[in-house]
């Protein structure tokens, strides 16, 4: 185990949490509030002692590997949520360490999940940096280390590999530095353009920013108690639909079709299912309201599209409490918490690509059984499978089950109900944001206890970090040099 390695990237992550802290900072002093002392205290906490990790000497010839990239980001997201938490805490907004900790990593992992019940009262400049804690999280903190300070050699892919969703990784271009580079390009030209778009739909400036940050990131904050139900525009529901399935997209694809690739857009199996899904789910809610509750054919559409996609790409907004829609729907939403969306998005869930892979190797099985001796292989988009591949779907969906099956019944010895157990397990390890129940939209994690609290706040980093990192830091092996 490279440990000095380990350190100096702790210490440049920290460089770049006390770089974030300076927006909501100046954002404090535009409004007049005082909390930009506390962002400035923790930004210099920050600043100082990771000026003081970076100087670790290393040796020369130190190379990260496999096992020192799981650890670095396991511990960067770690160091990131526990200084990130201070803000709340020395502002007073969440007096409660623990409490500010769940929602720094709610926030960090894009989850939404949150704690807060008066949303509305709290200072901007704190809501700012619930909002930017996601849009930091959303392409992944590591992926803005290695764009700003790409010089870690040939190791910096395996920050890039633990931190990255979905079981394919893979290099844009042959430099990794460049391509953390454009995925942020990409990744910022996004937020700012549905900025304006929701600007000019009739939101303020600061409500424009703050909501970009957490579509982009697919993460849900709101700067609203009753998130965009608050808004009663469709504009601005339509707007944000648009915007949240393009961060349910694998971001290469987005890169292809900039570059005008649009043969490897349209064939991509992942981004067909991706959609589908999407169009069946939204058909189905649409006609069970319409049956069930007898609303409108326009609305119950808008409804079923709005929440759909959301749900989908693990965003977690709300217009309605869907926690009260007729159980069809909320089944077909509870379905789409667990499937997520695309690989290399900021969505979270198991990710189409992994249901795809699973499907085609169940397909496979059942070949076999007819035709023994047949040999056959996983492709997608004309493109060998590795077999290796398949088998770390099948241990990671195996592992995705037995953390949410336990983080279930720690939350049940809260005596919530079996809804709100499951789905509170489920939204959290799918980094979704809100459950069912008395979890749901309309309500909030304030009422578990702070033992569910901070099982549900492991399952949020374990989600978004795709479980290796996490497990590998658990595991006593990985505390061993050979």
């Amino acid at each position: 185990m490279n440990f000095r390695l380990i350190i100096r990237v702790l210490g440049s992550i920290l460089l770049v949490e006390a770089g974030g802290l300076v927006l909501p900072l100046l954002v404090s002093l535009y409004y007049g509030e005082d909390t930009w002392l506390c962002f400035t205290l923790v930004a210099a906490l920050c600043a100082v002692l990771g000026f003081a990790l970076v100087m670790t000497p290393t040796g020369s010839r130190d190379l990260m590997q496999g096992r020192d990239g799981y650890m670095a980001v396991a511990l960067a997201w770690l160091g990131l949520s526990a200084f990130g938490a201070l803000p709340y805490v020395i502002s007073g907004a969440i007096p409660h360490y623990l409490d500010a900790l769940f929602e720094t990593i709610s926030g960090f992992t894009t989850t939404g999940a949150t704690i807060l019940t008066e949303i509305e009262r709290l200072p901007r400049g704190i809501l700012f940096w619930r909002a930017e804690t996601q849009w930091m999280g959303g392409m992944g903190v590591l992926v803005m280390f290695l764009a700003l300070m790409p010089k870690l050699g040939g190791g910096s892919v395996h920050l890039m590999r633990a931190e990255s969703p979905g079981p394919i990784k893979s290099k844009l271009v042959p430099k990794l530095g460049d391509t953390a580079k454009i995925l942020y390009a990409i990744y910022v030209s996004l937020t700012a353009a549905e900025a304006v778009a929701l600007r000019l739909a009739g939101m303020g400036w600061y409500e424009a920013v703050t909501h970009a940050f957490t579509t982009m990131a697919t993460g849900g904050f709101s700067v609203k108690g009753s998130s965009i139900a608050a808004y009663s525009s469709p504009a601005i529901v339509w707007i944000i639909i648009v915007f949240t399935f393009l961060a349910g997209v694998n971001f290469s694809l987005l890169y292809a079709a900039l570059r005008g690739q649009w043969r490897q857009v349209w064939r991509s199996q992942e981004l067909q299912l991706y959609t589908a899904i999407i169009l069946g789910a939204i058909a189905l809610v649409c006609l069970d309201l319409s049956v069930q509750t007898g609303e409108r054919a326009a609305d119950s559409f808008t409804d079923a599209a709005f929440q759909v996609v959301t749900i989908m790409t693990t965003t977690g907004y709300a217009t309605r409490d869907f926690a009260l829609w007729p159980t069809f729907s909320r089944s077909v939403l509870v379905a789409l918490m667990f499937i997520g969306a695309c690989a290399g998005s900021t969505a979270g869930g198991v990710k189409v690509s992994r249901v795809l892979i699973h499907i085609k190797n169940l397909r496979r099985d059942l070949g076999r059984i007819i035709h023994p001796k047949h040999i056959s292989v996983i492709s997608m988009d004309d493109e060998t499978v590795d077999e290796g591949v398949v088998s770390a779907c099948h241990s990671f969906l195996v592992a995705y089950v037995l953390v949410l099956i336990a983080g279930a019944l720690v939350v049940s010895w809260d005596n919530l109900g079996f809804e709100e157990s499951l789905t509170a397990s489920m939204t959290c390890i799918g980094n979704v944001g809100p459950a069912m129940g008395a979890l749901g939209p309309t309500g909030n994690f304030s009422i578990l206890s702070y033992t569910s609290k901070v099982a549900l706040s492991l399952e949020m980093l374990m989600g978004r970090l795709e479980l290796m990192p996490l497990l590998v830091l658990l595991n006593p092996a990985t505390w061993r040099d050979r």
